[in-house]
């Protein structure tokens, strides 16, 4: 277990100098849309607050845990959206705490809106070197990589993005950090690990199979430089317009596995015109799949009314 513990922190915690998928990831990701894409803001035209928490593969000691907050709503006729993301994610010693603010313009395109987005990020990264699972494995003494105790630093970055939507059809791209921040903690000018670049692109169609019933295609590909691609795929069934029953694939994986990361049951339902909730469970495809139980993820979903006698507009989905 120790040496799953020590190989999970140097592979996520680190990165050392290599690229590698360092942001967040969602099971759920369709209901949370503005953690990947500021132009998302106000586009579901009332004002929302999601949370989501997610506890990927459970049983294995150190793993990845998150919490995530966020909260967006449309001003000035809906042409102007803003938003708030908060989360946590934690692997190992490694705590991470962002805060992104974003801003989106929406105009008329066609049968749909089309918004150009900007996000402002403050992130808080902490490791706690005297966490007594390392102690009798990582030579602190020979790598200066590693410090004394608990250490921390604050780094700032930005990022942009653009997103349409009609009734049956959206399509996002987006960057959300431009910078690559020195997010390690030697003291000597030496890089030894940085943020990197993320590239997303969402995209979704609904289908009408018949009264009650519509298919619900939708994917999200992620693309971060010297990292495996990766791409979530999936298909959900909408019923009567309030559940929701899908499954997910997830290819990722690695390079020595070609099978994938995992496949996702996602099962959602829109209780009141106000309250969404969903959980999801992935069955990891990967080698780590003989060291861990699978990964539960759970959102929930508030939206409010603008004001009395205003039409509510469904933001379930796009």
């Amino acid at each position: 277990m120790k040496n799953i513990l020590i190989s999970l922190f140097f592979v996520f915690g680190f990165t050392l100098v290599l690229n590698a998928q360092q942001e967040h990831q969602y099971t759920q990701w369709m209901y949370n849309k503005l953690g990947y894409n500021p132009a998302y803001a106000g586009s579901s035209f009332n004002p929302c607050i999601t949370g989501l928490y997610r506890n990927q593969w459970l049983g294995l000691e150190g793993a990845p845990q998150t919490q995530a907050l966020s909260f967006d709503m449309p001003l000035s006729n809906d042409r102007v959206g803003i938003g708030i993301n908060l989360y946590r994610n934690s692997i190992g010693i490694t705590d991470l705490i962002s805060l992104d603010g974003a801003y989106a313009y929406r105009f008329q395109l066609g049968n749909g809106y089309l918004g150009l987005g900007v996000q402002a990020s403050l992130r808080y990264w902490s490791q706690d070197y005297s966490d007594p699972r390392l102690s009798s494995t990582v030579p602190i003494a020979q790598d200066v990589a590693i410090q004394d105790g608990e250490v921390n630093k604050y780094v700032p970055d930005f990022g942009a993005g653009l997103y349409y939507s009609t009734e049956r059809f959206y399509f996002g791209v987006s960057m959300p950090r431009f910078l690559n921040n020195k997010i390690d903690f030697d003291d000597t000018d030496f890089e030894i690990s940085t943020e990197t670049q993320h590239g997303f692109l969402m995209a979704g169609y609904k289908i009408k199979l018949k009264e009650n019933l519509d298919l619900l295609p939708q994917l999200l590909m992620k693309y971060a430089a010297n990292a495996p691609f990766d791409v979530d795929l999936n298909v959900s069934l909408l019923i009567q317009d309030k559940y929701s029953a899908g499954v997910s694939y997830r290819l990722g994986g690695s390079e020595t596995d070609s099978v994938g990361e995992s496949i996702d049951v996602l099962l959602g339902a829109q209780f009141t015109n106000n309250v969404f909730a969903g959980v999801s469970w992935d069955f990891t495809l990967s080698e780590i799949k003989d060291f861990n139980d699978g990964t539960l993820e759970i959102v929930l979903r508030y939206c409010f009314e603008q004001s009395e006698g205003d039409e509510f507009q469904n933001p379930r989905f796009f």
